[in-house]
Parts: structure tokens; C-alpha cells; sequence
């Protein structure tokens, strides 16, 4: 039988802190080896592939801008289904 502080769990969590108090809480925690604190960049956050197809896009409509379509039909389009 395994007691619960023998087992090991590995969950991740995307924390946005809107407050200090909750700073320094999960500051107290990672001091009791309780939490990890991972930072990510913003490359991990979002990918190359898709950095590199917005610019694509961004490219493409610049030169071709008449391929572009006005957001109000496309909603009213979105909103009847």
C-alpha cells in the first residue's frame, strides 16, 4: 500500500497571478519543494510553424489585398447557423 505523500504527481498548470499575496504564496511553495516553477518563451508559447504562416498571410494579403472580405457578412454567415 502507498501512502499519498509517497506518490508522485506531475500536473502542469498555466497560472496567470492577478494578485501579489498569490505571488508570494506560490513563491512559499516552491521553497517547500512543493511547486516547480517553469517559465515559458514566448516561442514555446507560440510555435515557429505558426509565427512563420501569420507572416505568410500577412504577406499575402498585403499584396493581394483584394482577397480580403469584409467581417460583417462573415458574422451575420457565423450567427444564422
Amino acid at each position: 500500500m502507498q501512502h499519498q505523500s509517497d506518490t508522485h504527481m506531475s500536473v502542469t498548470y498555466h497560472i496567470r497571478i492577478k494578485k501579489d499575496y498569490a505571488a508570494s504564496l506560490i513563491e512559499d511553495l516552491q521553497k517547500m519543494d512543493a511547486v516547480e516553477l517553469i517559465k515559458e518563451s514566448d516561442d514555446e508559447i507560440v510555435p515557429a510553424w505558426q509565427k512563420e504562416e501569420v507572416n505568410q498571410r500577412i504577406k499575402k494579403y498585403r499584396d493581394q489585398p483584394d482577397l480580403l472580405i469584409d467581417e460583417d457578412p462573415v458574422f451575420k454567415m457565423l450567427d444564422a447557423e
